[in-house]
């Protein structure tokens, strides 16, 4: 199994030309997937991906992932349909059930319990995969931690994005339910008995968190849990990836002998998930 890498990008360019930069670099580093997330404050997610296009025409292009309340199914279907036929059928589309309340507030919608959003989630992603009937070769991620999401992209989704933290209500991304590897195996035998037959199918996906080349990885790690978070938990985390070139090929090798056959993290960490590629 060859493993796919992917970028987040979450910058928000200036300019075109520091976009295009940006998707250069993407490209010439190797990786398959530029992505886009979904939070207020950053670009949209769906029109940058038409102009990166133009710009590669070996990239794949996704979203990491949808907050799907901001989004009417119709009109996201819609959206989806054009994007992927201005990117020569190279749209991946990413769904999650939403968690930073502080963007509904921003956005005045309601803000309602998780169930809630995870039952339009669970509507909304066979309604936009219909909507797109002819359009089959766009793959559907469905991303996120807890039992119902991952159920969910089980049976609905052609990739499964594994996050390990737990978001519920309210929270933001220090309850590392799941960040373990011991966490990240019980939440793929999870999706594996949800998805029954079709669990061969599925493309298992590890969003890291962190990927950087250092010869210290303790103080890599105390700096990125300013104190919130367990150091030991981050140095031991398939969420983390902190080393040498060769360590982080190592645990490329290590998620890839759990089944993941694809791996994102956020631009800041492009080159170093490069390196544990070569």
């Amino acid at each position: 199994m060859t493993i796919r890498t992917g970028i987040v990008a979450r910058s928000t360019p200036a300019t075109r030309a520091e976009w295009e930069d940006e998707v250069r670099r993407v490209d010439d580093l190797g990786h398959d997937v530029l992505l886009i997330p979904d939070h207020l404050g950053l670009w949209p997610p769906l029109s940058p991906l038409v102009a990166a296009g133009y710009v590669s025409d070996r990239l794949r292009f996704g979203v990491q992932v949808l907050n799907n309340e901001f989004w009417n199914p119709v009109l996201l279907a819609r959206e989806a349909e054009a994007v992927d036929v201005l990117t020569d059928g190279r749209l991946e589309l990413g769904f999650g059930a939403g968690h930073a309340q502080v963007e509904f507030e921003m956005a005045g919608i309601p803000y309602d319990p998780p169930g809630a959003r995870i039952d339009r989630l669970a509507a909304a992603v066979p309604r936009v995969r219909e909507l797109l009937a002819g359009r089959d070769h766009i793959p559907f991620m469905v991303g996120g931690n807890g039992d119902r999401v991952l159920a969910l992209a089980a049976t609905d989704a052609d990739i499964v994005g594994l996050t390990g933290f737990t978001s519920g209500t309210g929270r933001t991304h220090t309850d590392l339910s799941h960040f373990t590897w011991a966490g990240l195996a019980d939440r793929i035998d999870h999706v594996r008995r949800h998805a029954g037959d079709r669990f061969a199918a599925l493309e298992l996906s590890v969003l890291v968190q962190l990927a950087e080349v250092t010869d210290d990885r303790r103080a890599r790690a105390d700096a990125f849990g300013e104190g919130r978070l367990d150091t030991d938990v981050l140095l031991d985390s398939p969420f983390v990836m902190l080393g040498s070139p060769s360590g982080l090929a190592e645990h490329l090798a290590r998620l890839q002998e759990m089944g993941v056959g694809y791996v994102t993290a956020f631009d800041t960490s492009a080159e170093a998930l490069a390196a544990a590629r070569t």
